[in-house]
């Protein structure tokens, strides 16, 4: 960890996108991509399908397991260069601050369309008439639950977000206690809950096998305490500015790779919840998917600008006609 960054602008980062430029690679991009991937499925997966993609076209890919909190702090002193789990807004803080500082961050936009997070519960409490975050403050739900809420570890962006609802009152969490553990920790009491039919609320998300293997409802957000719009979410691609100004061919990679929350979830399911590689889940996803991979490779090269990039890395990978 070491160095900082020269700024750039979101403007200029935009410019440079759409500019002739950023269809060829420039001569020998540095080889380097250093990726952040937190202890998450969906971000796991993700980043390896840039991996495989990225190394088929002559890049050399470092990927660090690193906290949300740690990677914000690593991005803006040039210790990473890339970051494909920018979670508005449970990491508003965090980004604000990133992109206050001296060596301001460059946003590529969302990455996943369907993101959401909130409070959730079994779809039998659910359909017993608990479907708002608003029915917290029911004495009914609170006692058949046993007066906890679960979540995710300590010092997570979440974590702050339900300390802040717990401080204001927000849907009374504040007559709730918070149990914050792992995300298996959390899922794993979940599952036991369903298992006896017991009550439960806990915080949960979408892209993620949760969605695919327990049957469970979001409770809606009347407030938007998780955000706008009911808690649907962003997931930013963030970029180190000096790594944004030198890899242009890259960047219009990473910048075209837009996943749906129902693509995610799948990846999700095979690596978590199956226990695959994540290697082998991305593979088979962009074996599965030639047509998006072809679009993810509009426009980019190999790193030396002297081929394009999909029928090379359709040889490299061994991925079928789109």
């Amino acid at each position: 960890m070491n160095l900082p960054r020269r700024p750039i602008t979101l403007a200029l980062a935009g410019a440079l996108l759409a500019s002739p430029l950023a269809l060829t690679a420039q001569a020998d991009e540095p080889a380097e991509v250093r990726f952040s991937v937190p202890p998450w499925p969906g971000v796991t997966v993700k980043t390896d399908i840039a991996a495989q993609l990225l190394e088929a076209l002559d890049y050399q890919v470092r990927q660090q397991e690193l906290g949300s909190t740690i990677t914000f702090e690593a991005l803006t002193q040039g210790e990473l260069d890339a970051f494909m789990g920018g979670w508005l807004p449970a990491q508003q803080g965090m980004y604000d601050t990133a992109m206050q500082s001296d060596n301001p961050l460059v946003d590529l936009g969302n990455n996943v369309d369907g993101a959401r997070l909130g409070f959730a519960v079994p779809t039998y409490v659910h359909e017993a008439g608990f479907t708002s975050a608003e029915d917290l403050c029911s004495e009914t739900l609170r006692d058949k639950a046993g007066g906890t809420l679960y979540s995710i570890e300590v010092g997570s962006g979440t974590s702050d977000m339900l300390a802040e609802m717990q401080d204001s009152g927000t849907y009374c969490l504040d007559e709730w206690s918070l149990s914050e553990t792992s995300t298996p920790g959390m899922l794993s009491q979940a599952r036991a809950a369903m298992a006896s039919d017991d009550w439960i609320v806990f915080y949960a998300w979408t892209p993620h096998w949760m969605s695919i293997e327990y049957d469970i409802r979001f409770l809606e957000d009347p407030d938007d305490a998780w955000g706008p719009d009911g808690g649907r979410s962003d997931v930013k691609t963030l970029l180190t500015s000096r790594f944004a100004d030198a890899n242009p061919n890259a960047v219009r990679l990473l910048d075209q790779l837009v996943f749906s929350a129902d693509d995610q979830s799948a990846m999700i399911y095979g690596f978590s919840f199956e226990e695959r590689e994540p290697e082998a889940v991305a593979l088979e996803w962009m074996r599965d998917n030639p047509e998006r991979v072809e679009a993810f490779l509009d426009g980019v090269t190999t790193r030396d600008g002297s081929e394009d990039a999909w029928p090379v890395v359709q040889e490299a990978l061994e991925i079928p006609d789109a």
